[in-house]
């Protein structure tokens, strides 16, 4: 069939899927499986086959107000790496990772997208036309993205789908989706989906969808990848795969949840529901370190820790049978009942609905829940750069080759001077350090990281083991693969990027920095010409600080300040960066509420800066070098004649620098 024919005769295709829906979806779950329709919105109707075996009750403090209120979860692929359909996996199924969530309002959401999305789309389409849903990718290997080409409400005109995935920092979600269907691997390409689509690419953080509060917390696995944690009708529902432990000794037991591992935990407390990778046993997870998945026995400690009520494993083995199945649950249910915990375990089975019901789920402590996980960071992610310390040339060769193939500059030190010149000169937004010569040899390159902005530089440390250590963010195990380091430098880089919003570099950057120069201000005396206009700022719009800012390549130099305590701060940090990209007027009535400022250092730390407002300082050439602006560490607002006057105050600052030309080209002549 041409391509052509797959746009042209939608109709059919429809018309066909939702004969064998109805007709062969049900038969396929076998008895005691029936169908409910079920409201999608306000223009479709979802049969999700109801299966109430796991039900948690409502708890309410009032119970004359007591409601049956529940979203519904039902598994559609259980299956990890590869599809596994036989005989030995009818039970629990053969299909690789796909998972349908429905509110009681209706809104659909489907996390991953393995091949039990083709049976799900069948069944979507078995409940008519005008289908309208999101989907969660947690990361784009195959098993859980090889569904999206056979999803047939992707052919379907009219149809209305929003696609959520991890971000990359030099590939989009959709351009990374569509290089499974190129020509070479698949007949048709996304451009012939009949239903509209939009892809979001998403950090860590938060976001909503209808009805859904999500949450977004990066796992651990050779990609990057996103754990999903949703809230709604007051139920909680957490989805971590593919992930493995952080520490080694946590996974096997050894030790408690510490560091990355707790922030794990934190992200997963109290959650009525828990669906969590389990693909290995704790006797296999030996030989299966760093292959980027959990054991049976940690998913279950870890679920006790987290106060969870019930943990569904996931993500089965291709050679786990459903009997071997039945034994790992069965004894993990032996280990809770002796230990008197009431934490419900199961795996998951394809088919089976669980309803997920109100009650009192203690609240995520995740760190990054008030940061929205849809912020555009590509302007942030420019210019980075990523500071090794490795003493082996075969690792440190490895190391810069993945930060270069992720789009960013490796700079390589020798000693504790060279890593200070190469911070001062190109600041990184990671750091890689050898654990040999950090406490061998070179102890001052690790307290030199340590005390780089403000102590908040990751900091990833190459060991054979990992352990918990001063200063060092995290660790990356030897031996390791160029995709898990890759993946390790991707999540940290972006985390950093994450803390506030950086800048965009001005188109005109080159020149603009020319022209800068050509003033000789920088690195000057203050002058009273123009230390007088900051004080009338500073009195006029009854704020405490007032600065006339200078950008230059890596540092905001202020010529003149009232109120603040130094004459320069890291371009990284700076307000102003942001006008003279923008070469316009702007104004943050309140930082913390600002997604592009509520982590910058300049509101966390000194000199916690709550308002901001910043005029242009652009030059005849048209050249925008920097800003007068005004700051206050209270929340602040102004009015339409209050930013005309602030015009006109830089207006005089501008003429200044005009007068300070004419001056210089007059002395050179005399010389």
């Amino acid at each position: 069939m041409s391509v052509v024919g797959w746009k042209t005769d939608v109709p059919s295709l429809h018309a066909a899927t939702t004969d064998i829906a109805r007709s062969s979806v049900g038969s396929q779950r076998g008895p005691g499986f029936g169908g409910t329709p079920i409201k999608i919105g306000h223009e479709a109707t979802l049969a999700f086959d109801r299966v109430p075996t796991y039900r948690h009750d409502v708890t309410c403090s009032d119970t004359s107000i007591r409601q049956e209120v529940a979203v519904q979860v039902q598994f559609w692929g259980t299956r990890g790496s590869i599809p596994r359909p036989g005989p030995t996996t009818i039970r629990y199924g053969g299909n690789t990772l796909c998972h349908g969530i429905r509110t009681a309002r209706g809104t659909l959401v489907i996390i991953d997208c393995g091949t039990g999305l083709h049976g799900l789309g069948l069944k979507l389409l078995s409940g008519g036309r005008g289908l309208a849903g999101h989907i969660l990718i947690s990361h784009t290997h195959w098993d859980h993205i090889q569904g999206v080409p056979f999803f047939a409400p992707f052919f379907v005109p009219g149809n209305k789908w929003d696609i959520y995935g991890p971000k990359g920092l030099n590939q989009s979600l959709r351009d990374t989706l569509a290089g499974q269907m190129q020509h070479t691997y698949f007949p048709i390409t996304p451009d012939e989906f009949g239903a509209s689509i939009r892809y979001h690419d998403l950090l860590e953080g938060t976001f909503e969808i209808d009805d859904i509060k999500v949450t977004t917390q990066y796992l651990n696995h050779p990609a990057l990848t996103l754990g999903y944690r949703l809230e709604a009708d007051g139920a909680t529902i957490v989805y971590c795969c593919d992930h493995e432990p952080f520490s080694r000794d946590v996974a096997e037991g050894h030790r408690e949840f510490f560091g990355l591992d707790q922030q794990h935990a934190d992200f997963i407390e109290g959650a009525d529901l828990l669906i969590h990778d389990a693909q290995y046993t704790a006797a296999e997870y030996p030989s299966k370190v760093g292959w980027g998945h959990s054991s049976t026995e940690f998913v279950v400690k870890l679920a006790q820790h987290t106060k969870v009520k019930h943990v569904v494993l996931t993500h089965h083995d291709p050679l786990r049978t459903d009997e071997a199945l039945d034994g790992i649950v069965e004894k993990l249910r032996d280990g809770l009942k002796a230990n008197h915990s009431t934490v419900l375990v199961s795996a998951a089975t394809e088919g089976e609905a669980i309803e997920v019901k109100s009650s009192s789920a203690l609240a995520s402590r995740s760190s990054r829940e008030d940061f929205s996980a849809m912020t555009s960071v590509k302007p942030a992610l420019s210019h980075r750069s990523v500071l090794i310390k490795v003493a082996d040339v075969e690792l440190a060769t490895a190391l810069g080759e993945a930060v270069i193939a992720e789009g960013l500059r490796a700079n390589f030190c020798s000693n504790a001077d060279t890593a200070r010149k190469l911070i001062e000169q190109d600041p990184p937004a990671l750091a890689i350090i050898d654990h040999a010569i950090a406490h061998d040899n070179e102890t001052a390159v690790l307290e030199l990281l340590r005390s780089t902005k403000g102590g908040k530089l990751p900091v990833v440390m190459v060991a054979a083991r990992e352990h918990e250590e001063k200063g060092v963010t995290d660790w990356l195990t030897t031996p390791f693969t160029d995709s898990y380091a890759r993946t390790k430098i991707r999540a940290w880089v972006l985390r950093e990027s994450c803390r506030w919003i950086r800048a965009p570099i001005p188109e005109d950057e080159p020149a603009r920095l020319t022209s800068l120069r050509a003033l000789d201000l920088l690195d000057t005396e203050p002058e009273e010409r123009f230390d007088r206009i900051t004080r009338v700022a500073t009195a006029l719009f009854n704020v405490p600080m007032a600065t006339i800012t200078l950008v230059d390549e890596r540092r905001q130099w202020f010529k003149s300040c009232q109120g603040t305590a130094g004459r320069e701060d890291s371009r990284d940090a700076s307000f102003c960066a942001h006008v003279i990209s923008n070469r316009e007027p702007m104004i943050v009535v309140d930082t913390l509420s600002d997604e592009r400022f509520a982590d910058n250092p300049l509101v966390l730390g000194g000199p916690r800066i709550r308002f901001y407002a910043g005029y242009p300082l652009t030059l005849d050439d048209g050249s925008c070098i920097g800003t007068l602006c005004l700051l206050d560490t209270r929340p602040h607002t102004l009015k339409e004649l209050d930013l005309e006057q602030l015009r006109d105050l830089a207006l005089i600052v501008m003429e200044q620098f005009q007068t300070l030309k004419v001056e210089r080209a007059q002395r050179s002549r005399q010389v």
